[in-house]
C-alpha cells in the first residue's frame, strides 16, 4: 500500500521531539492508557474494529451520494453485496481493487435496497501514488488521511512486525492540521490542544519484553513508526481490523503504555513537498 517512500512507512525513532509535545499529550490524557480499539468477537453487538474486503477486476460497481459531495471523490465505488461496515458510529466500508491497486474509504455508509449507498463522505486512492488530498479536504476520516495503511492487522502482527505508523484517535483538537494531515475536526484555535497529524512514538526505553506477544510488537512498532492523529474519538485509541484471533486479553498489555510514555515528534523534518505524501 502505496510507494516505499510514502509517510506511513517513516522511522521516526530519531526525530525529535516538537516544542508542543508536552502541552500535546496532557490534552489527550497523560495518565490515560493506550487502547486496542479492535480485537475478536463482538463488543455492543458488532465486530470490534475497522473491517475492509478486496475486490477483483469484476466487481461491479454501484451509485454512491455524499452529503460533503464537495470534498468527496464521486462514485461509483466498487463495493460488494454485503460488504463490512464498521460497527459503531462512523460506518466506514473500506474496499480495495487488487486489479488496480486502488482504495476506496466511505465514511458513516448505509445501503440501499437498491444495492447504492448514501455516505457522509468518500475518498479513492491510488495505491501507487504518493499524492495527498486536496489541501482542506476531508477523506473518510478527518485528517483527510486514508484509513487502511493505518490499521493494526493480525496477518502483520502474526509476522513479527509491523513497518507503517498507525492511526489513532484523541478526544479534542485544535482547528488546525500538520503534513500529512489535510484536514481539521474542530473549530477551537487552542494550540494547546492537538493538531491532526500529530505524530507521537513511545519512547525507545519502555520495556515490553513481559508483554504479550501481540501487544509486544504493536508497542514496539510505535517506537519505530510512530502513530498519527487522524480522528476525534477517545484518548490514545489505537485502529485496526477485526479478526478472531486477536486474543483481547493480551492486547490489554497496551494499557500499560500511558500518555508520558509517548513523545510528539517533528514530522515537518520528514516533508518533500507540501502536496506529497512522499518522504526523506
Amino acid at each position: 500500500m502505496f510507494p516505499a517512500d510514502s509517510y506511513w512507512y517513516a522511522d521516526v525513532s530519531s526525530l525529535p521531539e516538537h516544542p508542543q509535545s508536552g502541552v500535546w499529550r496532557s490534552a489527550i490524557g497523560a495518565g490515560a492508557g493506550l487502547k486496542a480499539d479492535f480485537g475478536s468477537g463482538t463488543w455492543d453487538g458488532g465486530p470490534i474494529g475497522i473491517p475492509f474486503t478486496r475486490v477483483g477486476a469484476g466487481q461491479q460497481r454501484v451509485p454512491i451520494s455524499f452529503y460533503y459531495p464537495d470534498e468527496s471523490d464521486p462514485g461509483p465505488y466498487p463495493i460488494p453485496p454485503g460488504a463490512p461496515r464498521e460497527h459503531g458510529s462512523d460506518h466506514h466500508v473500506i474496499v480495495v481493487d487488487d486489479s488496480d491497486c486502488t482504495l476506496y474509504e466511505v465514511y458513516d455508509a448505509t445501503p440501499l435496497p437498491n444495492g447504492a449507498w448514501d455516505a457522509g463522505s468518500g475518498a479513492v486512492w491510488n495505491l501507487r501514488s504518493n499524492a495527498l488530498r486536496r489541501a482542506g479536504w476531508t477523506s473518510a476520516d478527518a485528517a483527510g488521511l486514508p484509513i487502511l495503511p493505518g490499521l493494526v492487522r493480525y496477518d502483520e502482527v502474526v509476522s513479527g512486525r509491523i513497518n507503517h505508523a498507525v492511526r489513532f484517535t484523541a478526544p479534542r483538537t485544535q482547528r488546525s492540521y500538520l503534513w500529512p494531515a489535510r484536514h481539521f475536526a474542530s473549530s477551537s484555535p487552542d494550540p494547546n490542544r492537538p493538531p491532526m497529524g500529530a505524530w507521537f512514538r513511545l519512547r525507545p526505553d519502555y520495556d515490553t519484553s513481559w508483554m504479550h506477544p501481540q501487544a509486544r510488537v504493536i508497542a514496539e512498532a510505535l517506537k519505530v513508526h510512530g502513530m498519527i492523529l487522524a480522528d476525534n474519538g477517545s484518548s490514545w485509541f489505537i485502529s485496526g481490523a477485526p479478526d478472531q484471533r486477536w486474543d483481547n486479553n493480551g492486547l490489554r498489555d497496551l494499557l500499560s503504555v500511558s500518555g508520558s510514555d509517548l513523545v510528539a515528534v517533528d514530522a515537518e523534518r520528514l516533508r518533500v513537498e507540501p502536496d506529497s505524501g512522499r518522504r526523506r
